[in-house]
């Protein structure tokens, strides 16, 4: 949750426009905000982008976007702040980061990332076992027996499985509790 709401926002803001004398310091030690620099960003949002500049925004930007803002920052001489409030970047530092990241990598450095844990790999459904009754009696005794086999071997498998577990807990020293 943001520190300070958009309406609280747009009431600081319109204060310090409306009162032409009190300036940023004096304002945010009004206020009680953590700087001046954060009120400074509030107004030049506000005066670009009315009241929406105000609000929270958060967005994924396009590798074209990101070149846009850094293209427009160098060949105006522009800050960082001035960059991120005339293109509606909530944070200036972004632009750094993506000046730097063109920097090292260039175009494709700047192509946005999947985020978060990936998503778990979907295995298709078996398909339903057929009626087992009904096809014992169409296989033939040597397909049986290979049933047979097969699944004397799978249960095998399963059961030293578990014995090699249940071995290896055994051998983990289990710390006592004091």
């Amino acid at each position: 949750m943001a520190k300070y709401d958009e309406q609280f926002k747009l009431a600081v803001v319109q204060e310090y426009l409306s009162d032409g004398s009190a300036g940023y310091h004096a304002m945010a030690k009004r206020h009680g905000l953590s700087s001046h620099a954060m009120l400074q960003r509030w107004v030049m949002a506000y005066r670009l982008h009315g009241s929406a500049g105000l609000s929270k925004k958060s967005s994924t930007y396009s590798a074209e976007f990101k070149l846009s803002v850094l293209r427009h920052m160098w060949e105006n001489q522009a800050s960082m702040i001035q960059t991120a409030a005339r293109f509606d970047i909530r944070h200036h530092a972004m632009v750094g980061i993506w000046e730097r990241a063109y920097r090292d990598g260039g175009l494709e450095a700047l192509i946005p990332r999947p985020r978060g844990r990936p998503k778990a790999v979907t295995t298709p459904e078996p398909a339903p076992a057929p009626d087992s009754a009904q096809d014992d009696d169409k296989l033939s005794r040597e397909q049986l027996l290979a049933e047979v086999k097969q699944l004397r071997m799978e249960l095998a498998y399963t059961k030293k499985l578990q014995a090699l577990v249940q071995a290896r807990q055994k051998q983990v020293p289990q710390k006592r509790r004091k």
